[in-house]
């Protein structure tokens, strides 16, 4: 008779199995309902700020017909190639005209609730086109911004009812503002734009990455390849990656306890503003640097030591070429990093008024989130649409710059 095998799938050993697969079921369903969750409030957050925001794009405009050869404005067309071309039609009158044109088309109320600089888009537009000024044009001139919060149901009564009759008419309705792109800061959210802003976070972001970049390449680099092992680049290795976790605040402090003690003329300029955020933007850099280096094969090393490459040229010729994906996506995401961010500029002064775009990097500028949270503070609805729609901008920036980390990774990515 054969020896009886006692069986293997007891009882006990299916109520073990069952609860493990019951485990692995409730462990996928917490993953996946995370995901969903994320997902919800990410459409949340984008919808949100869509709906907010797409008034931020449009303006409150009234219809005002000017004709120029009524108005007497005579003005030579070469000096309107000059740059004081806005001075000069100012001097021949051009803001009494638009206001007189006003008045005939909207009556004195309506003429009263224009905004006090929209004769500069009538100059705008006479310095685009000399000819217009020979015949009879419309224009679409901003409104007030009582006058456009009246259009929106809000303010006094008397101007709810003027921005209903004018709309009534055909003579007051919300555009695209195509300025909003174009145009700096304004204390009248019909006039304010995001261009002064942007370019004060370009020129931050040009003078962060020429510093951060090459110095923190250059540092992952030696940490990774020839730096020796002992306790003093163990505590190099320690500060840098504790330097990657400081808040943020704290690199605007040392950037104005050191940038701004030794230029003390350039407070709210991009050049200390890029400096500062260089400094903590390049940890990231040499982390995600080392991790890049380290990620290539020893093998490509011995192989070009075989061949006869000295130790540079096979860190530089061929380590560096092939960890140069991990690094830009590194780099990229530690910039867009910087670009949101806010406290370490309010310590160096960039959220002054600044009613221009700058014009160097030495020149007092602002950024796209001082922008945003500068606006966010006012308690006038116009402004409130506007931060929306600034908040829209920076988003679409900040996903193309991880779009762009994205291709770079995968069009240089090499894979062993």
């Amino acid at each position: 008779m054969s020896e009886q095998i006692a069986p293997t799938r007891t009882p006990a050993f299916e109520a073990r199995l069952k609860k493990r697969y019951a485990a692995e079921k409730r462990f996928k369903a917490m993953g996946l309902g995370a995901i969903v969750f994320s997902v919800l409030v990410l459409l949340y957050l984008l919808g949100t700020m869509t709906i907010n925001g797409i008034g931020g794009f449009q303006r409150a405009e009234v219809e005002v017909p000017i004709d120029f050869a009524e108005a007497g404005i005579s003005i030579d067309a070469s000096s309107l190639e000059t740059g004081n071309a806005v001075q000069s039609l100012e001097s021949q009158g051009l803001p009494q005209v638009v206001e007189y044109f006003a008045q005939q088309s909207l009556g004195d109320e309506g003429a009263a609730e224009i905004g006090g600089q929209a004769w500069r888009d009538v100059a705008a537009a006479i310095v685009a086109d000399p000819a217009i000024l020979q015949r009879e044009t419309v224009f679409w001139i901003p409104a007030s911004a009582d006058l456009a919060s009246g259009l929106d149901g809000e303010g006094s009564q008397d101007v709810r009812q003027l921005a209903a009759e004018l709309a009534d008419a055909g003579k007051l309705e919300k555009n695209f503002d195509i300025g909003f792109f174009t145009r700096a800061d304004a204390t009248n959210p019909q006039q304010v734009g995001i261009w002064g802003a942007l370019k004060g976070s370009i020129l931050t972001m040009i003078v962060t990455l020429a510093l951060a970049f090459p110095i923190g390449v250059l540092a992952a680099l030696y940490l990774e390849e020839y730096a020796p092992k002992n306790r003093w680049t163990d505590l190099i290795e320690l500060s840098i990656n504790n330097l990657a976790a400081v808040p943020s605040i704290i690199f605007g402090l040392l950037g104005l306890a050191v940038f701004l003690t030794v230029f003390p003329s350039y407070r709210s300029a991009p050049l200390i503003g890029g400096m500062t955020l260089a400094l903590m933007t390049m940890p990231v850099i040499v982390i995600a640097g080392r991790n890049a280096i380290k990620a290539v094969p020893p093998s490509i090393r011995d192989g070009a030591l075989a061949v006869g490459a000295s130790p540079v040229q096979v860190v530089f010729h061929h380590v560096l070429p092939l960890a140069l994906p991990g690094i830009l996506t590194g780099t990229i995401i530690g910039m867009a990093r910087a670009l949101g961010e806010t406290a370490p500029l309010l310590m160096i002064g960039m959220r002054a008024f600044v009613a221009s775009p700058p014009d160097s990097l030495t020149a007092p500028a602002t950024v796209l989130p001082m922008q945003i949270f500068l606006w966010s503070d006012e308690i006038d609805r116009g402004f409130v649409e506007r931060t929306s729609a600034a908040i829209i901008v920076l988003l679409l920036f900040l996903l193309l710059m991880n779009g762009l980390a994205i291709y770079l990774r995968n069009k240089f990515e090499k894979k062993w």
